[in-house]
């Protein structure tokens, strides 16, 4: 049984996807570490990566090729300046050579030594191989797997049966959206106190609050940046950002101080249904035009899907409930984490494994769960709410223009966010006893969609949008 904590699902990082910019990242940090264990790391002579199957379709627009160098750099993609990317890039090119882990030169050729590759592994789409050699002639490669939300493992998954038994005392372990729901009628408790008690297996609770409020101020970081960030974004498409425009015309006369100030200043906007769709869109564009600018953000349960999750509970602080706080927020992103973590067991948040179902999906489900248990929904509301938001996003594909997390990716998180709350009222005012899909039933059939789902729809860019526009039209 494989237990995930709600800080596996909920990972700060940098834009723009969790499975070809911070998966690979890691698995460069992960190499690294292997080196730094055998004290190898300055006699490598020589370094390459090989670069296999969507992460080599779509890596470039991606960024796969940025997130590895920085990996191998040393540089830590919760903690590195943003401003320090291009100048680690624009070093390596003048001086041709990396400093591997921060301390030991190795000559490196970006291009000739980042090589890309069509072919497919055969455990997952996205593999990549690094290759050392040493001053003693030696050589060490490595294979590793971005397996979706920044999820990194081996094909002998070594560190996957060390962390399950680490996990292993879970007081309520947990498989299926079943299992969850008998624990909250076994105990009285609703999912989110269900799942703090398994987080106070791993952590102190002072920690656990901590984390959530890293978590929570990084979301809001980022949509308050992105709201305040005017220009087109990079990668070639020519998209202008959107966010900021929406943003001015909804905010009025509105004062703020900072990201902190930011909620509590725009309650008193008008609340008509069309500018609540326009708040909850504008949130959402914002995080993703974020991301897409190689920005931090936090994985929800991917980068490409990170603007969901805060883009509704936004929604509940500033039109739901003026009176919340830290409490409201930290039940939010339990539950929101958990529901993801559902996905992952039963099913997938890789969209080279599953399409978009698997990202902005399964977001819309882990967003419009949380918001059904603040909005006072019993535990099995909850993941009706969950249910109804993947129902309505089966089969989705993921076809990126350009290779680029920009088009469509950025608007599908506000049709997310709005699904997620449609999700919630629908299940509000719904008898979960009288549904026709469980919500393991839903996870299921997400799976085998994505079973069936055609290769070309899978973040490969040989598919859908991405072949049907022109390009030289962007």
């Amino acid at each position: 049984m494989e237990s995930i904590s709600v800080f596996d699902m909920l990972k700060i990082g940098v834009g723009p996807s969790s499975s070809h910019t911070l998966g690979p990242w890691r698995a460069a940090g992960r190499f690294l570490a292997e080196l730094a264990k055998t004290d190898m790391t300055c006699r490598v002579t020589r370094l390459r990566v090989l670069i296999y199957g969507s992460l080599s379709l779509t890596g470039k627009g991606h960024a796969t090729d940025i997130a590895i160098v920085m990996g191998l750099a040393g540089a830590d993609p919760e903690t590195v300046p943003i401003n320090q990317v291009p100048e680690t890039l624009a070093a390596i090119r003048q001086n041709g050579e990396l400093l591997l882990g921060g301390v030991h030169p190795v000559p490196f050729d970006l291009v000739k030594d980042l090589v890309f590759l069509r072919k497919f592994l055969p455990f997952h789409a996205n593999g990549l191989t690094f290759e050392a050699n040493f001053d003693d002639g030696r050589q060490r490669t490595e294979t590793y797997y971005s397996i979706g939300g920044g999820f990194v493992v081996q094909k002998d998954r070594k560190r996957a049966r060390k962390k399950a038994q680490a996990f292993s005392r879970f007081p309520y372990p947990i498989q299926t959206g079943a299992e969850l729901l008998s624990y909250c009628d076994q105990n009285g408790k609703a999912i989110s106190e269900i799942v703090l008690e398994n987080e106070r297996s791993l952590r102190s609770d002072a920690e656990i609050d901590l984390g959530l409020r890293r978590i929570w101020a990084t979301m809001l970081e980022s949509a308050y940046e992105g709201c305040h960030t005017p220009g087109e974004l990079p990668g070639g498409l020519r998209v202008k950002r959107r966010a900021p425009d929406m943003y001015q015309q909804l905010k009025g006369e509105a004062v703020y101080t900072g990201p902190e100030d930011w909620p509590a200043s725009i309650r008193n906007t008008r609340v008509a249904f069309r500018q609540i769709l326009k708040w909850v869109s504008c949130f959402a564009l914002s995080v993703n035009e974020v991301n897409a600018s190689l920005g931090r953000i936090v994985t929800a349960p991917t980068n490409g899907s990170a603007g969901v999750v805060p883009a509704v509970l936004l929604y509940y602080l500033v039109i739901e409930n003026h009176e919340a706080g830290n409490e409201e927020i930290k039940k939010f992103l339990l539950v929101a984490g958990e529901i993801g973590s559902l996905f992952k067991k039963g099913a997938t948040i890789s969209a080279a494994m599953g399409g978009c179902q698997a990202e902005i999906g399964v977001s819309s489900a882990m967003a419009a769960g949380a918001l059904t248990e603040l909005l006072g929904g019993s535990p099995s509301q909850v993941l009706m709410a969950a249910e109804i938001a993947m129902e309505h996003h089966l089969g989705l594909t993921c076809d990126p223009i350009g290779g680029l997390v920009q088009v469509p990716c950025i608007e599908r998180n506000s049709m997310g966010a709005i699904k997620a709350i449609n999700a919630a009222e629908l299940a509000l005012g719904a008898d979960p006893a009288a549904a026709k899909v469980p919500f393991d039933k839903v996870v299921q059939t997400m799976w085998e969609t994505a079973q069936d789902m055609n290769a070309k729809y899978k973040e490969t860019s040989e598919g859908g949008l991405a072949v049907g526009v022109n390009l030289s039209d962007c």
